[in-house]
C-alpha cells in the first residue's frame, strides 16, 4: 500500500508520540544526511549565513526533507561548486506517524476489523516544527548572496505551508554582528 499525499499528515492533532519501547517497527528515515557541502570549514570562512524560516505550526515528514535538502544542494554545488557552501538541516524527526490501512474492495468486510485494533502501524518520521523555527540554514561568503536566495527558494518549494527566506545580519552562527568584526 503506498504513504499518503503531506497534506494528510501536515498539522498537528495529537500529542507527540515518540519512537520508543512501546512503539516498534518504525521504519527508517529517508533522510540520513543532514550536514552537506564543506562541514569542517572555520568560523572565518562562510560569514554569510541564510536560514528557512517555518510560519505555521505544522509538522515535516522525512520524505518531504530529503528532496529539500537535494535541491539546495544541487543548486549551490552548480554554482559555488561542492566546497563553497555548508548547508545545515535543523530538525529532527522524532514524532510517529501511525495509518490503519482499510480496504476499498469488494467484499472487504470480511478482511477488515473496523474499530477495534484501529490505532494502526507506525509509517513513518515526521519533525513538529514551530512558528519561527528554522529548518535549514546555508552558510557561503558574502559575494554569494543572491545564490543562496535562490537555492532556499527553490528548496521551500518542495514544502507545504508558509516559509520565508531570511538573511542573517550575524556573522555565520555566531553572535555577532558582521558589522562589528569587519573594523
Amino acid at each position: 500500500m503506498g504513504h499518503h499525499p503531506a497534506w494528510c499528515y501536515q498539522y498537528c492533532e495529537n500529542k507527540l508520540y515518540p519512537n520508543s519501547h512501546f512503539c516498534r517497527d518504525v521504519p527508517e528515515a529517508k533522510i540520513c544526511i543532514f550536514d552537506m557541502g564543506q562541514k569542517k570549514a572555520k568560523v572565518d570562512e562562510f560569514p554569510l549565513c541564510g536560514h528557512m524560516v517555518l510560519h505555521e505550526y505544522e509538522q515535516l515528514s522525512s520524505e518531504a526533507l530529503e528532496p529539500t535538502c537535494i535541491c539546495a544542494n544541487e543548486n549551490m554545488e552548480n554554482n559555488r561548486g561542492k566546497d563553497g557552501f555548508h548547508i545545515c538541516v535543523q530538525l529532527q524527526l522524532f514524532h510517529v506517524i501511525c495509518i490503519t490501512k482499510m480496504l476499498s474492495s469488494a467484499r472487504a468486510e470480511g478482511l477488515q476489523t473496523g474499530m477495534p485494533g484501529a490505532f494502526g502501524k507506525p509509517q513513518g518520521t515526521v519533525a513538529r516544527v514551530h512558528i519561527g523555527q528554522v529548518i535549514i540554514s546555508l552558510h557561503t561568503k558574502l559575494q554569494n548572496k543572491k545564490h543562496v536566495i535562490e537555492s532556499l527558494y527553490r528548496a521551500k518549494l518542495q514544502f507545504l505551508g508558509y516559509q520565508k527566506i531570511h538573511i542573517s545580519k550575524k556573522w555565520g552562527l555566531l553572535n555577532l554582528m558582521r558589522t562589528n568584526l569587519k573594523t
